[in-house]
């Protein structure tokens, strides 16, 4: 068993879902994101947030695997900050819907000023709706830069316990600093960027599985949703014993998520007839 804490499944195909069940996935988390494009209306965003609310979660359910959103503008259309607002006033509707954890993935992108604004208004519909918040910290060079500006605007705004953020896409120049602040801190498995399996296995082994876990965040580019079943794997090769390997893969997501009433891996009999082929 496990879970895949950030995957972004709308991008996926329905074979996708097969293939994680078979590995033994229970749950998923599907944050809001970039579609690879730049959507032109709030109602582009407010059907792409039904189809998280409402068509995926039947999707995954038909392969017994239990689908959770979280609802934001990602920080990749969040320069217009008119646009922004206009998309964040649907927020409140579907923090309703019962599949929902909170809001994310926002964080920085560019590490814009604008980009850091709409972050922090984001983080005050958090602490208004008292939810989860799941942030994206930005790739490459920007990152520790971007992860300092995160960590102070959250320490800033002072309304969100760190318990219950989860600070993503972690690599070893920055897990220290978000743990040491007391977040949750996530890996992402990508075949090139962000955290390879090896990559996020030397960073358990030297930094311990608390409050740490390891995620696909597979999507329409170069990624995939076995990785964390497979990074478990390279765990296991490198000696790891069963209890961590649970831990970072199933134990850890479920400690942070289930401060979420929304949240449950509770078993779900699969109705997909090419599972029982």
């Amino acid at each position: 068993m496990y879970i895949d804490p950030h995957v972004h499944m709308v991008s996926r195909t329905t074979d996708d879902y097969a293939r994680m069940a078979v590995a033994g996935c229970v749950a998923i988390t599907e944050p809001a994101f970039w579609a690879g494009y730049d959507r032109s209306s709030a109602q582009g965003f407010h059907d792409y947030f039904r189809q998280l609310t409402d068509s995926e979660p039947r999707r995954a359910a038909a392969y017994g695997i239990r689908h959770h959103a979280w609802i934001c503008i990602n920080p990749k259309e969040a320069e217009d900050h008119g646009f922004a607002r206009e998309v964040m006033g649907l927020i409140p509707e579907f923090l309703q819907r019962p599949n929902v954890l909170g809001i994310g993935e926002i964080g920085l992108n560019r590490n814009s000023r604008t980009e850091l604004a709409v972050f922090e208004e984001h983080l005050e519909l958090a602490a208004k709706f008292d939810t989860l918040v799941l942030v994206h910290t930005p790739h490459l060079e920007d990152k520790r830069k971007g992860t300092r500006l995160i960590l102070d605007a959250i320490r800033n705004q002072g309304k969100l316990k760190p318990g219950r953020v989860l600070i993503d896409h972690v690599e070893e120049h920055t897990v220290r600093s978000v743990l040491d602040a007391g977040f949750w801190a996530g890996m992402t498995l990508y075949p090139d960027t962000k955290c390879t399996a090896a990559r996020a296995v030397d960073i358990i082994e030297m930094h311990g599985t608390e409050r740490l876990w390891i995620n696909s965040a597979g999507d329409w580019g170069h990624s995939d949703p076995l990785a964390v079943p497979k990074a478990a794997a390279v765990m296991r090769a490198r000696g790891h014993a069963a209890d961590a390997v649970r831990r970072i893969t199933l134990d850890n997501p479920r400690a942070f998520l289930g401060q979420s009433a929304n949240f449950s891996d509770a078993p779900l009999r699969p109705t997909a007839a090419d599972l029982g082929r």
